[in-house]
């Protein structure tokens, strides 16, 4: 059976794209369904650079927060049964659709996603510089979202990709290592595309440090073993400690007076440096310009990499003590419309905005977890459901983490409230215990799930709303901004 097959490019409105849609357009094989560009800028006053080319195109807006963001509003705006994820500074090479359908045909239901081959083409005249090496690396990344593709329906049991990581980095791994985690495999297509190296901003590898927060997160989340299930090697994050700690002994031994335990530091910094630059030289085109940067930010990186991964480890693995709060969505951030996949008949409850607000000011979490059965019951598609979620935002403000059960009464999910899994999961999104966690609904499947889940649940209820669940709730809220009130204190 031929499955549908959409293509999303998350975009920061590099002159790149059009270029990637014309090697698109140009691509020998059957056309996708949609190729959905997510225009994720915060600056929209120019134009996005997209070249005339015989593709079914489509714009979605961003919210400006990075690929993650970006790429879950791209295959949740999709339809389609299989989703493939393209950059925006790639080009497809000539049969790129072909292979791609190929890739694809007759895989398992146990198969979960399919990577292409990423090639990156250096100078052929001279050495490569650093940074050139860096980006080539992405030849031999697992799972690398430069051209990876998921079943549509394994990212909506994974909840998409974590909005926690904030940069083009460890996004994809972290989306990947949960994919195998809950059982799905990951194989190897024959498609390729050409990722050309851009064009750096000045001291990249400088910048580049700040994805050593998101390393913590990846600890926090999968474990000590986390580099060697994606093919990475140890890296220099023991060595970038020890030079960092070295600089700082040195420096506090010469402000102490103690000269001998300065010089033995600062020799230990300086040799550390020099190893770190020699390896970071010798491969390079050694040209004045690489060498000067190469001696600096061998020096500026241990100590930068350190504090970002002390900092990462800070925010990852410090007590936690604050809550999130996860709302339903029908009757509880909205009226209940039934079965409701008409974006325009989206009417928020009284308070409910003032009440996010308040929440969002004081850096509260929230999510949704809801109901959908009518999915399942084929009054409903996947894509009307994401249209009314991003209808909610516009009204309500971002939420980010939305997980939505769309199974009947009778399938026998753990997601389907008042079953538990639907707070499982928001609580491991939002790296929080579920006791950690309040369920605001307004009939008693939300506070039930609450309960099953070991998070706590507190009712608003409408005139819906049946009396027993009133009094078997724990909580019982008059409205939204009572409930928030409650949490609050």
């Amino acid at each position: 059976m031929t499955q549908s097959i959409d293509v999303v490019v998350p975009t920061s409105g590099r002159p790149a794209l059009g270029r990637l849609l014309l090697s698109l357009a140009a691509a020998e094989g059957p056309r996708p369904g949609r190729v959905i560009v997510v225009d994720d800028r915060v600056d929209r006053s120019r134009p996005l650079a997209l070249e005339a080319a015989d593709l079914p195109v489509e714009i979605v807006e961003g919210h400006g927060r990075g690929p993650a963001s970006a790429r879950n509003i791209g295959w949740r705006a999709s339809t389609a049964d299989w989703i493939a994820f393209l950059d925006d500074d790639v080009v497809c090479s000539a049969g790129w659709l072909d292979a791609l359908r190929a890739d694809l045909a007759d895989q398992p239901a146990a198969v979960g996603g399919s990577q292409g081959q990423i090639v990156v083409p250096l100078p052929e005249n001279r050495r490569p510089t650093d940074w050139e090496r860096q980006v080539k690396g992405l030849e031999g990344a697992a799972w690398a979202t430069a051209d990876m593709a998921y079943r549509r329906s394994t990212l909506a049991a994974l909840g998409g990709f974590d909005e926690r990581f904030p940069r083009a980095y460890r996004e994809d791994a972290d989306l990947a290592l949960r994919a195998e985690e809950a059982g799905w495999r990951l194989v190897a297509g024959r498609r390729r595309v050409e990722h050309l190296v851009p064009e750096p901003r000045g001291w990249e590898s400088l910048r580049r440090q700040r994805g050593n927060a998101d390393d913590a997160l990846m600890l926090r989340r999968h474990g000590p073993g986390w580099r060697r299930r994606i093919g990475g090697g140890r890296g220099r994050r023991v060595q970038h400690l020890a030079t960092a700690g070295a600089l700082l002994l040195a420096l506090g031994a010469a402000f102490g007076e103690h000269r001998r335990l300065a010089a033995a530091a600062g020799g230990l910094w300086l040799a550390s440096t020099a190893e770190f630059a020699g390896r970071r030289i010798a491969p390079g085109p050694r040209s004045t310009p690489e060498v000067v940067e190469m001696l600096v930010t061998s020096a500026a990186i241990p100590p930068l990499a350190s504090w970002h991964w002390l900092r990462g480890l800070a925010r990852h693995f410090r007590p936690r003590r604050r809550l999130a709060v996860l709302f339903d969505r029908d009757g509880t951030l909205v009226e209940d419309v039934p079965y409701n996949g008409d974006p325009a008949l989206v009417r928020p409850r009284a308070g409910a905005r003032a009440a996010l607000d308040r929440l969002r000011r004081e850096s509260v979490p929230i999510a949704v977890v809801s109901n959908q059965s009518g999915v399942a019951r084929g009054v409903l598609t996947h894509a009307q459901v994401e249209a009314v979620n991003r209808r909610v935002e516009e009204l309500l403000g971002p939420i980010g983490t939305w997980l939505v059960c769309p199974h009947g009464p009778d399938q026998g999910c753990d997601c389907r409230k008042p079953r538990p899994g639907l707070v499982l999961r928001a609580a491991d999104r939002l790296g929080l215990p579920p006791r950690r966690c309040v369920v605001v609904g307004d009939i008693g499947a939300d506070v039930e799930a609450a309960r099953a889940a070991g998070a706590r649940g507190i009712l608003v209820p409408t005139p819906v709303t049946r009396p027993e669940e009133i009094a078997a709730a724990p909580e019982v809220a008059a409205d939204l901004e009572a409930a928030v009130d409650r949490l609050l204190r």
